[in-house]
């Protein structure tokens, strides 16, 4: 029985280890590949990782978007990717979702959807910052998945 429950936490470590190993492994990959500007082999190898939570991959993932390194140049993919990543901490990312939403907010909002967000808050929400924030944020909500 002994050995029994060893065998089995030896198989769960080193299972646990490998799973940091292949997330490393496939993010030092599409590093190299990115360095040699082989940006196919880097959304390849980033995407997936990015989508399951790995915040340099999500952080490097913006960079492209934002730059079209080897990927159709997108400011709301970039910053979907980019929030993801300051959700985890990112403060680089955060630095440049947060530089998007100004730039948006500052240059590129419609007069009309402003007054009408205004007349929202002013009979729709009156006190209610529950309501206020929501407004707020659909409007300011640029890659409109609702995250």
């Amino acid at each position: 029985m002994k050995r029994l429950i060893i065998t089995l936490c030896l198989t769960i470590s080193l299972a646990c280890g490998s799973f940091g190993v292949g997330w490393s492994g496939d993010f030092q990959k599409g590093l190299d590949a990115a360095q040699r500007g082989d940006y196919a082999t880097t959304l390849k190898e980033w995407t997936p990782l990015a989508e399951e939570g790995h915040g340099n991959a999500e952080y490097n993932l913006g960079i492209m978007y934002e730059r079209g390194d080897g990927v159709p140049r997108d400011d709301k993919i970039s910053m979907k990717w980019y929030r993801l990543a300051a959700k985890q901490g990112n403060d680089h990312a955060s630095e440049r979702y947060n530089k998007f939403v100004l730039e948006d907010i500052i240059y590129k909002s419609d007069v009309q959807e402003l007054e009408n967000l205004g007349e929202a808050l002013e009979t729709e929400c009156k006190k209610d910052i529950k309501c206020a924030f929501i407004k707020v944020w659909a409007y300011i909500d640029i890659t409109k998945d609702d995250r």
